[in-house]
């Protein structure tokens, strides 16, 4: 018979001890320490109150935990010592059944780390899904680690053996995440389609309007039949949308009468994605509120109000520069002059519309009444570092930072790199390089600023020739729109001054310009709720990045929230990661949001 959380509840202190002793390598003392602050209310209340106790045990209690640990592949697996959790763990990631040259490589990989650091190299083999990872993965995340600096390592080890007790106390429990497996397996599914060039090298790229986005949006579709919405349907700017109607909805149809819903809550976010991105930037939002859909239909449950989930086409600007467009389409800030913008191969976006199938003509109809609606929101990976080094599975978002995107160039005068005196040069790419030093101080100085250079070509540069041109593209974000502004104008002023004393001359470009969304009170307030409800712990926090919820909220009241994402929540990077159990709390909270909703 599984355990249950009633158990671990009612049990005297050293009998519930007990029932808790294998989750913990040789370390009991925390799910002793833990025990002390029953009763949990859920099991990931009990997971993160494990984790509070490692937090709080300091650097050595912290560094014996882990070399209680076995190395993988190491002596007490061979000498068949391990405990019957790791071995179980070693053996489902195929590491009992190493080629000689596998072993060799991962016994080296294990001398170096511990030569390096300190202590075992400890990895949740059982992987974010909980079905364990391969041997490549596991010696290419190994190879990766050894470079890490030492105190970040010793901090992804204990976030590894918090992964290896969450997966063990759900086996003790016998629960499987399973709308959070769903979740990640749509999700893996939709990561199959990926633009040629790109699938070649094993990465996915889908941008807009591309073949591979096309493919995208077909099976977007047949999965929200799939999952019993009412209505799916793609329009002129290609999101699809599914509505899944309310409670009077079924009446009237039931009454034969004419079909009117109550008010509809909006969600979504977007399937498309940067280029070498990772799998869940944008559809995670888009699948947690379609396994919500799912579990309603299966029960045949209507809820007061309508749900409209929306996998909005385009958020990224990566073949054209009309960032946003398709939420933009719904708030009616769709600029008509997007459309003659022409992509790396001189196709205009109209163009690119008319060949899917669509009507840009149509676009003005597509903007949503504010009446019908309650609000927008979205849920998201964080694309940040906050919650996995926190080591909290969900975050609610106060406000989305203001931003302004720009491309420049500066122009100098190509000439000879070794005839050329050093102060007789126009470089351009030195002087913006200058300017990148400068962003990097300038948004260092204010809180929650930041600022990128994220591109920079030198055009048919040579490694003889002093650059004569140097593209750039700038990217700065603050809380506020007047702390923005105040980033975005000393940037400005401080090119300008390089460029003139260094006797070049500079172009620049906005490109896109959005305004900070703080989030509805009300609407925060809710995700708080649902966040509390599940006995995982509250914390909010500012999104740096924007997001589809910035344009909606120039229409709607909006609110966000974040999922945690593995390997220092790394994003637009294939590495991007998180756990199907995460994946499951986001569920738990968006089902929770929806079921106290009012009309």
């Amino acid at each position: 018979m599984p355990l249950t959380l009633t158990q671990i509840n009612r049990a005297p202190m050293d009998a519930a001890v007990n029932m808790l002793a294998g989750l913990y390598e040789h370390s009991e003392w925390i799910a002793r320490k833990a025990l002390f602050q029953r009763p949990f209310t859920s099991a990931a209340h009990l997971k993160h109150t494990m984790v509070r106790v490692v937090q709080k045990a300091g650097r050595e209690a912290q560094l014996a935990l882990l070399r209680a640990h076995p190395e993988l592949a190491g002596k007490a697996m061979v000498a068949n010592s391990l405990t019957a959790e790791s071995a179980n763990e070693q053996s489902k990631a195929g590491l009992t059944q190493c080629t000689p040259q596998e072993f060799e490589k991962i016994h080296q990989l294990n001398s170096d780390y511990n030569a390096r650091f300190g202590f075992p190299f400890i990895l949740a083999v059982r992987g974010p899904r909980g079905t364990g990872l391969s041997k490549a993965e596991i010696i290419a995340t190994f190879e990766r680690r050894l470079h890490n600096h030492p105190d970040f390592e010793l901090q992804e080890c204990l976030r590894n053996v918090h992964r290896i007790v969450e997966i063990r106390l759900n086996d003790l429990l016998d629960f499987t995440p399973d709308q959070g497996n769903t979740v990640w397996d749509w999700q893996e599914t939709l990561a199959q389609h990926s633009e040629p060039d790109y699938a070649a090298q094993g990465q996915l790229t889908v941008t807009y309007l591309t073949d591979a986005h096309r493919a995208c949006a077909a099976l977007l579709s047949q999965q929200m039949r799939d999952c019993g919405f009412d209505s799916v349907a793609i329009d002129a700017v290609g999101n699809m949308v599914g509505r899944y109607e309310s409670d009077s909805y079924s009446r009237t149809i039931d009454a034969r009468q004419s079909i009117k819903s109550s008010k509809t809550l909006l969600t979504g976010s977007h399937y498309d994605t940067v280029r070498n991105a990772g799998k869940y930037d944008g559809r995670l939002g888009i699948y947690v509120p379609m396994a919500v859909v799912q579990a309603l239909h299966r029960e045949q449950r209507r809820l007061p109000v309508a749900l409209e989930v929306v996998a909005f086409a385009e958020e990224e600007g990566q073949r054209f520069k009309a960032t946003f467009l398709a939420s933009s389409a719904l708030t009616g800030e769709f600029d008509a002059a997007w459309l003659d913008q022409q992509d790396a191969g001189g196709i205009t976006l109209r163009d690119a519309m008319l060949h899917a199938g669509l009507n840009p003509s149509d676009i003005p109809a597509l903007r949503r009444n504010p009446d019908d609606y309650l609000g927008f929101v979205e849920v998201h990976i964080e694309q940040g570092p906050v919650l996995n080094g926190l080591d909290i599975a969900l975050g609610v978002v106060t406000s989305i930072n203001a931003s302004v995107r720009m491309q420049g160039e500066v122009v100098g005068m190509a000439s000879h790199a070794g005839t050329t005196p050093m102060h007789q040069r126009r470089d351009a790419a030195a002087a913006v390089a200058e300017l990148m030093l400068y962003v990097e101080q300038r948004a260092g100085e204010q809180s929650d600023a930041v600022g990128t250079v994220g591109t920079l070509q030198v055009p048919n540069g040579s490694i003889n020739v002093v650059p004569g041109r140097c593209q750039f593209s700038l990217d700065l974000r603050a809380p506020t729109d007047s702390q923005r502004d105040v980033l975005v104008n000393d940037v400005c002023s401080q090119l300008s001054a390089i460029c003139e004393r260094r006797g070049v001359h500079y172009h620049l470009q906005e490109t896109m310009r959005a305004s900070a969304a703080p989030s509805a009170p009300d609407w925060q307030q809710r995700w708080e709720d649902a966040v509390t409800a599940l006995g995982v712990p509250l914390h909010r926090m500012p999104s740096g990045a924007g997001h589809d919820a910035m344009k909606m909220h120039s229409i709607l009241p909006q609110a966000m929230l974040f999922v945690r994402g593995l390997n220092a929540g790394i994003s637009h990077n294939p590495l991007e990661s998180t756990t199907s159990d995460d994946m499951q709390l986001a569920v738990d909270a968006f089902t929770h949001l929806i079921h106290h909703l009012t009309p």
